[in-house]
């Protein structure tokens, strides 16, 4: 009842800010935000973005990635989850499986790993299925 407005205002004014990670600096440990980020570091960790996650052509990940919608033109060492929006410009490098609702994969970009289209949003640990081959072979 006491500081359920004031908490939520808080909460709703850090949504709409942008965080900045700018190259140079380096990060050990996860990285969790409510408002959008953009990364153009080394990161040695997971990053949750809770809004858009940029990763500029300078930042390299080495971690799994979480994001409402993500732009990405830099390398991700780890899995990809996106609930809406993932667009992979052409300096993209991804080792590791990517899973998103509309992925855009721009001529050049680089998927070292498996690709599974789901809608329902973020997947849960211990559910789904086992994302699709894309190498058009069957195994």
């Amino acid at each position: 009842m006491f500081g359920n407005s004031k908490e939520k205002s808080v909460e709703d004014n850090l949504s709409t800010k942008s965080n900045h990670l700018e190259k140079g600096t380096r990060v050990v440990g996860d990285v969790e935000t409510t408002g959008n980020i953009r990364i153009d570091c080394d990161i040695e960790g997971n990053i949750n973005a809770k809004a858009k996650l940029v990763l500029g052509s300078t930042a390299d990940i080495k971690g799994n990635v979480m994001a409402l919608n993500a732009e990405i033109s830099g390398r991700v060492t780890g899995t990809i989850e996106v609930k809406e929006l993932l667009i992979l410009r052409p300096t993209a490098i991804v080792d590791g499986d990517i899973i998103g609702g509309k992925i855009n994969m721009e001529t050049g970009a680089i998927l070292n790993g498996k690709l599974r289209m789901d809608n329902s949003g973020y997947v849960q640990k211990g559910k789904g299925t086992t994302p699709a081959n894309t190498t058009g072979t069957k195994k």
